[in-house]
């Protein structure tokens, strides 16, 4: 899997990160609102993630709205649902050498850099 981050380009976090770990220019960039995830594409995450619920925010507005705290979600229902809307990735997702980093913790921020520079 090529080394790429799959973000919100609307979303103010996503390009403080980006800037902040100097994301280098010839990484692919995916703004997931205006290029859509595949099915393809969330397959082999959720292969490098372990599962779709680990790639799934809870934090995301709709989750709340349609009240998905309350119901029993299967692996299933979180690939759907993240194929269904964007806001349900948790972002930014960073792909590098095989490796998988999801969310804007800061912990998770410094790994991605340390990566980089392993690179």
């Amino acid at each position: 899997m090529d080394n790429k981050v799959y973000y919100l380009k609307s979303c103010s976090t996503c390009i403080r990160i980006l800037k902040d770990i100097e994301w280098p220019s010839d990484y692919m960039l995916q703004n997931i609102k205006t290029e859509p995830i595949t099915e393809a594409q969330i397959d082999a995450m959720k292969d490098l993630a372990g599962s779709y619920e680990s790639l799934f925010s809870k934090r995301a507005t709709l989750y709340k709205q349609r009240d998905l705290k309350n119901k029993t979600l299967t692996e299933n229902d979180y690939r759907s649902l993240i194929l269904e809307h964007y806001t349900f990735l948790s972002r930014p997702v960073f792909i590098l050498n095989n490796n998988i980093f999801i969310g804007n913790s800061k912990n998770n921020v410094e790994a991605v850099k340390i990566a980089l520079h392993e690179n």
